[in-house]
């Protein structure tokens, strides 16, 4: 495992497994391809071994960082790969979604959970979704209800994380920002300039209010160290 993490961390010109196997010395890739094709092993198990490590040598006090990315496929049997909007390129490409919870304090920052997006015309189709080993109880779920999921799951197993931060794919979704407020965590997420508050006189967009706004109305306010 070791070996196999190392190689896909260096410059390596094709991350195959014979590329690999060379890397790290070994003299066929025999033993990579094992562990990704026979051995057995719980992912679930080894993400909780991490994030406990990392909690317990970046913590305590950090900031949980919720993020989506996409990674660019050409193929179709993927697990969840689709023509969808991605970061990555910049437009709508083929490609997979994840949404990853990070953990982040002044000492580093690690990756420590991940959900796959399955887009509808995956999870209505039972028999592809079986034939990419995606277990039949898995049903669809937006990336503001995955992101929801990471969070609880985090906060549960009792990550040191002080506060919360995402971008406005998320922060816009008053029910994520719920979330947070009934978990009693605190959170500094973004929102489109097109957001409406509601008030006793009506609706408002957020960068109107904001305009309008005296100067004597702002609070400046540190969410932790140098911040």
């Amino acid at each position: 495992m070791r070996d196999y993490v190392r190689g896909l961390l260096a410059p390596v010109g094709r991350k195959n497994g014979w590329q690999l196997a060379e890397y790290a010395g070994h003299r066929d890739p025999a033993g990579l391809q094992h562990l990704l094709n026979g051995a057995r092993w719980d992912a679930d198990a080894v993400r909780d071994d991490l994030r406990d490590y990392v909690g317990q040598q970046l913590g305590p006090d950090g900031v949980l960082i919720i993020d989506d990315t996409g990674f660019i496929k050409k193929g179709t049997t993927s697990a969840g790969v689709s023509r969808q909007c991605t970061g990555t390129s910049g437009k709508i490409d083929n490609c997979q979604i994840g949404v990853f919870a990070a953990y982040a304090t002044g000492h580093g920052r690690a990756l420590v959970d991940r959900e796959l997006y399955l887009p509808k015309s995956w999870t209505k189709d039972r028999e592809r979704c079986r034939e990419a080993k995606v277990p039949d109880e898995r049903t669809f779920a937006t990336k503001g209800e995955l992101a929801k999921g990471l969070v609880r799951r985090c906060l549960a197993a009792s990550l040191p994380a002080a506060w919360v931060t995402a971008d406005e794919a998320y922060g816009q979704d008053w029910s994520f920002r719920r979330l947070l407020e009934q978990l009693d965590v605190g959170y500094v997420v973004a929102v489109p300039k097109s957001q409406q508050i509601k008030s006793l006189a009506g609706f408002w967009r957020i960068d109107q209010l904001i305009e309008e706004a005296p100067a004597d109305a702002w609070q400046t306010l540190s969410c932790g160290n140098g911040v």
